[in-house]
């Protein structure tokens, strides 16, 4: 993945441009449109500065949990009001009251590992069983993340903790509607894995998130390339495509036109 569009900024590691990547009819994906991000909290003032003034952002769509948020508190770009933010977990948070014990259960702690065990497998490949259940307990948070970048006025950041697997999953789904190939789609996820260790790193110093990955092997993060490809199969064998299961869920012919012209060049 070229180097360029990696966006380097004093609080995060994992932010990047998906402009420039070309699509299967000899086009290309239109810069300043929709960006991949970490955890967003971290953010400098001159790094908002940047986002803002340089890139162009106008929208935040913040996958994270309701744990997450609730611990993490809101990042600086929505204390400022400098973004829209639109907040849309990929999980069936539920309405119980935190507590300390509640700080562990993110995404990948134990107590949330073994929750997910007892569920039906959706795929033979772990992740993309994981990737999978989002589109099947949360269609609706998904569709509103897509539309929310169909529409900005300028630059959309889609982050969650580590920009690896919910904003992965949502970012994939875009760049196919897009008209991005299957590999290219691949390598973008996989990209991620250039910056792992930097990732668990500042996430170990977050509160959310440094007691569950204190013990849990680096390997276990990197992203792997089969992961994603078996998404976009199944996709396209069970949906006809991303493009598909948007209309699957209730999106028109229009929408999904919108969503594509929005983010080609």
């Amino acid at each position: 993945m070229s180097t360029s569009r990696w966006i380097d900024l004093d609080g995060v590691v994992n932010m990047r441009d998906v402009g420039g990547l070309p699509t299967t009819d000899g086009g290309t994906v239109a810069t300043g449109r929709l960006l991949r991000s970490d955890n967003l909290q971290d953010l400098s003032d001159a790094d908002i500065d940047h986002l803002v003034e340089v890139v162009g952002v106008s929208d935040i769509v913040d996958l994270r949990s309701n744990v997450e948020v609730h611990i993490e508190g809101p990042a600086p770009l929505q204390v400022r009001g400098l973004a829209a933010h639109h907040r849309y977990s990929l999980f069936r948070d539920d309405e119980r009251e935190i507590t300390a014990g509640d700080a562990l259960v993110v995404p990948w702690s134990k107590k949330n590992q073994k929750e997910a065990d007892a569920r039906p497998r959706l795929d033979d490949d772990y992740w993309a069983s994981h990737y999978l259940g989002y589109l099947v307990d949360r269609p609706d948070s998904i569709l509103g993340a897509l539309e929310v970048i169909s529409r900005a006025q300028g630059a959309t950041v889609v982050h969650c903790a580590a920009g690896k697997d919910r904003t992965g999953t949502v970012v994939g789904l875009a760049l196919s509607v897009a008209g991005v190939s299957d590999e290219d789609v691949v390598a973008d996820y996989v990209a991620t894995g250039e910056r792992i260790e930097q990732i668990v790193g500042r996430l170990m110093a977050r509160p959310a998130y440094g007691e569950v990955l204190k013990d849990q092997p680096m390997d276990h993060h990197r992203p792997k390339p089969e992961t994603m490809t078996r998404i976009l199969t199944v996709l396209r064998e069970r949906h006809g495509g991303a493009a598909g299961w948007l209309q699957e869920q209730g999106w028109s012919v229009g929408q999904v036109e919108a969503l594509r012209g929005h983010l080609r060049a």
